[in-house]
């Protein structure tokens, strides 16, 4: 009853904030059985507390083009959850932001955060603010204004922000080179995702392809099954889909389906050559809105305007685009192709009747993307503690500590989902692990 309340109360509440909401609902069904096994959720009132950011921060973004117009965009923080550490999350520069999304990915992140074992609470940021097409210039100027109104709301103890969509390493450095000048001083612990000349760690680029690798072998292992020349098929083509193309190549499988927005190339072959790779990474920084390019350059099949979901020559589905981008009719396609593993990579990719559709076919092994996804975030903790002991690990160093931590995640969520009957369920297994950890800290804490 609880949970139903709760989710009718912020369904009014947020009616147009539906992708908030959607997330909100998934995770509350996930851990049904851990909530209704403590009576004292209720009694503190967790749920609503947990819903509602500890901080939203909506600000006036002001900079100018290189033609000299004023442009004006929204900037937003939500520090979402601070229960278990200071605030960690990304930053997003994309034209269809909101505070609906925003806070969708702070409530994710909170409980992905979570799992990591390490001691970071939930924030995301961003802006409508979209980098395509725009002068290197002008994204200076506009990060620069975007850092003048979030910066003092942040710090290595407090909110440490990082790259996402939009956001990379050289927009990592003007946000931090703005910070330093606003406040006289080097703290370069107060954001993550910098190049390596001024307190960056390695791999982090390709952080979270690399761990949802990690995550597959572990899956795969428990279903006796191996790496090796398993076929993948992987949506998008940033930074996450190059890291995951690197390491399957690295571990002998083989990504032989990518898609972008403009449709979806087929490299029966595998995207395993260092050419091919190289030229996913150039596509990624040169031209985010094509990955035609590569059908022309390395000539396999270019399939315009279309996704992927429903080929049947592919052994695991890998969604690491963007939000909601397997719908309904998609999943059944996914369904209906017989392929045995379906990992969430991109935040929230899949709709919540998609995702249900998928879990109740028992011939898949459902993976979430709070679990899957995690190794950005923990890579970026691991610069944090990097930081502030004045280290520099190796790049062997960072991987082991992730791929130990990628191992670590799958072992607590398939326990927690054994430990409540639910078999090998890791979507509910992730939900109330993490948000075990975050109740615990909130009740013990007290009520505020």
């Amino acid at each position: 009853m609880y949970v139903d309340d709760v989710i009718k109360q912020l369904r009014e509440k947020y009616k147009d904030q539906s992708e908030f909401v959607q997330c909100v609902e998934e995770v509350y069904n996930s851990v049904r059985p851990l909530i209704e096994a403590h009576p004292e959720f209720e009694e503190a009132d967790l749920l609503n507390r947990m819903a509602e950011p500890e901080r939203m921060f909506r600000f006036r973004v002001v900079w100018m083009d290189d033609e000299g117009k004023v442009r004006t965009n929204v900037g937003y923080r939500c520090q979402f959850n601070g229960a278990i550490g200071p605030y960690k999350g990304g930053l997003r520069f994309q034209k269809n932001l909101n505070e609906s999304i925003v806070k969708f990915l702070g409530f994710e992140q909170t409980f992905k955060n979570a799992l990591t074992g390490l001691p970071i609470g939930g924030g995301k940021g961003g802006s409508d603010f979209d980098p395509a097409g725009k002068s290197d210039k002008e994204i200076m100027r506009f990060c620069q204004s975007y850092m003048s109104a979030l910066y003092r709301y942040i710090g290595p103890d407090c909110d440490v922000p990082a790259g996402d969509m939009g956001v990379g390493q050289r927009e990592i450095g003007y946000l931090f080179g703005q910070y330093r000048r606003l406040k006289g001083n080097f703290e370069n612990g107060v954001i993550t995702g910098k190049s390596l000349s001024y307190g960056g760690s390695l791999i982090r680029p390709e952080a979270t392809g690399y761990g949802a690798i990690y995550y597959l072998e572990e899956v795969l292992k428990h279903e006796k099954e191996r790496i090796e020349d398993k076929r993948i098929g992987v949506s998008g083509y940033g930074n996450v889909a190059w890291g995951i193309i690197k390491k399957a190549a690295e571990l002998g499988a083989k990504v032989t389906y990518m898609s972008g927005p403009d449709g979806y190339i087929h490299d029966e072959e595998g995207i395993i050559t260092r050419e091919k790779i190289d030229f996913v990474a150039r596509m990624r920084r040169e031209d985010p809105l094509h990955c035609k390019p590569y059908a022309d350059k390395f000539g396999c099949e270019f399939v315009e305007g279309k996704k992927f979901w429903g080929v049947k020559d592919v052994d695991i589905y890998m969604p690491a685009a963007v939000q909601n981008d397997v719908d309904l009719e998609s999943a059944k396609k996914i369904s209906d192709s017989g392929v045995r593993y379906y990992i969430e990579v991109a935040n929230m990719p899949t709709t919540n009747e998609a995702l249900e559709l998928l879990r109740n076919n028992k011939q898949i092994i459902v993976a979430p993307a709070k679990a899957v996804n995690a190794g950005g975030v923990g890579v970026s903790a691991l610069e944090m503690s990097q930081n502030s002991e004045r280290l520099s690990w190796s790049e062997q160093e960072v991987d082991e500590l992730l791929h130990l931590m990628m191992k670590n995640i799958h072992e607590v969520s398939k326990r927690a989902a054994e430990e409540y009957g639910m078999g090998y369920d890791l979507v509910a297994g992730a939900n109330i692990a993490g948000f075990k950890k975050v109740a615990q800290a909130m009740l013990e804490q007290g009520i505020f």
